[in-house]
Formats: C-alpha cells, structure tokens, sequence
C-alpha cells in the first residue's frame, strides 16, 4: 500500500518517502523586482528535477538583465502573468514582485488551480492577507509564505531543544535583530530598491522588510498564538536616502505570560538574523544559520553546530516542489495561519507607530 508523508517545516516532520523518480517539475515565476529571484534562479538552474517554463515579469529592461544574467532565452519571458500562466501551464509558482502585488498574483495562481510560494512577507495589509486566504481556500490550493530563516539548521535545534526536549521551560522573552546596512548601502538592484522605498508597495520600511522575520518565529514558537497588544517605535535614521519609509523599527510584542521584541533596521553595520530565546530555566541563542549558544540551568553556557535538515524540509525549492506534488502541505513558518498573525502585528505595529499608543488585539 503506498503511503504519503505529510510534512510540516521544523515541527518534527518526516522525511520524503521515495518511490518512482517523479518527471521534472514545471516551476513558473511570477515577478522579478525582488532582489531574491536572483538566488531562486541560481538554485533551480542546478536542478535537474526542476524546469523554468516561463517567467512574467512587466518591466522589459528588468526581463533583459535576467535574461543576460542567467544564459535565459527570450521565448522563456512574458510581459503579461495570466498569459504566461495559461501558456507556459506550470504545475507551481514563485513569487518574487512587490509585497502590493503579492494578492493579485496569489488570485491569478488560484484560478488555475496552482501552488504559490511568495517570498516573504505575505501582505501589506491583513486585509491583504485575508483575501489571499479567501482566494487560497475558494480554490483549494496550498500557499506558501518563504523566508531565508525557515531552512536555518540552528532554528530547527532550537525548536527540538525548547518544544520537544523542553529544556528552556515556560518561554518568557523572545529578542529578535534582523537587517543590514540598508538596502541602498548593500547595493540592491533600482527596481528592488523602488518599491522597498515606497510604503504602498512594501507596506512600510523596516518594519515589514524585517520586522516580519521576529514575528514569523515568534508565532511558530507560540503554536500561532496572538499577541494581545503590540507597541511599535519607528525613526528615519537616513532621511536623504529612504525619503517616503522608515529605516528603524522596534517591535515590542505583549504575549500576557511573555514578551516579544522584534528589532528590525536598515541601520545595522553588518547583516544579521538572530533569535534569542529565554525560558524560566534557559536560553537558547540562535547566532546564524548553523550555531547555536545555549545555557540551561547549571550547565555552563555551550555553543554548537546543529546538524544538517534532511530534505524537503532543508530548502525552499525542496519544500516547494513536495507541496506540488501532494508530498507535503504548507505549515510551520510558512502556512498562511502563521502568516495571517505576522501580517496582523505588522499591520498593528504599523499602527502603534503612527498613532504613538499600543495597540489591543
């Protein structure tokens, strides 16, 4: 009798099962003005199991660079998405345009009946990601939301050592730094570096560009709980160079037996995505993809290499073809019922910080 697995991303899920080796999986792009389409493509070009049926993208100086840039030929780009959808037929889709269009393109997928992974995050607004949801469930498809953290070794040790070895005891403070220098100090590409500047198209500065990475751990480690208030604080620290958005962001998320504090800012002097997570009886420090510093009780503090992620579970473009394949369904730190919370405490820290009060959930 043929089994399937159903995976979950770092909740403790189980390996593919392997059987027949599965033809190559159509993979479409829609979008290409966020900067990690460049790493999606790099990735999938080494993979045999995975082919490049058609990319949508507007913008023709923009599909010329890709093109140029990764050996592409031109009968493999489209100006329009529902055109290259309905002619290149994929079996799934990534999304790489701005977060604004991130609904549109979600709603394009649902009507023909295809699997969609965004790059993070879900939506500019949880209205926004309501709608998603809505178009998501009306047709039955997965949707999958990606960040650079969900594959991190050093998160998925963490999650063993406090959820299922519970050795950090009841949480109580989570301390989360995200960002870089900025991204027009890292030199990001104009199109990408456009609409990160433009609060209708990102949705805010910082504050969604990063602040989404905390609130999208946090709420994996609560098991989606809500928070019941949230405060945020936001500053433009380089007014002549981010002019319409924020640049500096502190989240302070109120879990009623526990408390979050997201800091995202495009103002760090080097890139970083760490976690700090305190329980009654320990900590546990996520210092990059690959360490992580423990301390628990008496022992003395310790730093570790976590071991490897099998697969899906150690790669977006694994993970997204399990879902395409009916190997796997979306859940842990990219399901929508997490996102949906994300989404809900950027929309409230975005308000906090405008209307200087806390906001109640």
């Amino acid at each position: 009798m043929q089994r399937r697995a159903v995976l979950s991303v770092f909740a403790g899920a189980p390996a593919i099962l392997r059987g027949a080796a599965a033809p190559p999986l159509k993979l479409a792009v829609i979008g290409l003005v966020h900067g990690h389409a460049g790493g999606f493509l790099r990735r999938i070009a080494k993979r045999e199991d995975i082919t490049l049926p058609g990319i949508a993208e507007p913008r023709s100086e923009v599909r010329l660079r890709y093109a140029a840039q990764y050996s592409l030929s031109d009968t493999v780009f489209y100006a329009d998405t529902a055109r290259m959808l309905d002619v290149a037929k994929p079996d799934a889709v990534a999304i790489f345009g701005d977060t604004l269009s991130h609904l549109a393109a979600v709603e394009a997928c649902a009507e023909r009946k295809l699997p969609c992974m965004m790059e993070k995050p879900l939506a500019v607004s949880i209205d926004h990601g309501r709608k998603i949801q809505a178009a998501a469930a009306k047709a039955g498809i997965p949707v999958f939301v990606n960040y650079e953290t969900t594959w991190y070794r050093s998160h998925r040790a963490l999650w063993k050592l406090a959820k299922e070895d519970k050795r950090l005891g009841a949480f109580r403070k989570f301390v989360v730094h995200d960002g870089h220098q900025g991204p027009k100090a890292i030199g990001v590409q104009p199109e990408f570096f456009e609409w990160l500047n433009d609060p209708a198209r990102n949705g805010a500065g910082a504050l969604f560009d990063f602040g989404c990475y905390g609130a999208n751990l946090c709420t994996w480690l609560l098991d989606n709980r809500r928070p019941v208030a949230v405060t945020c604080v936001t500053q433009r620290l380089q007014p002549k160079v981010y002019t319409k958005v924020e640049d500096e962001a502190t989240i302070v998320a109120d879990y009623g037996d526990a408390q979050a504090i997201f800091q995202a800012s495009w103002n760090w002097p080097y890139n970083r995505k760490d976690i700090e997570v305190y329980g009654e009886s320990g900590y546990a420090i996520a210092l990059d993809p690959v360490r992580l510093r423990t301390r628990i009780g008496k022992e003395p503090e310790q730093t570790v290499e976590t071991p490897a992620i099998p697969t899906p579970d150690d790669d977006v473009v694994h993970y997204l073809a399990a879902i395409a394949r009916g190997q796997a369904k979306p859940a842990g730190l990219g399901s929508l019922e997490n996102n949906l919370i994300v989404t809900e405490i950027l929309d409230a820290a975005r308000r906090s910080a405008r209307e200087g009060r806390t906001i109640k959930l």
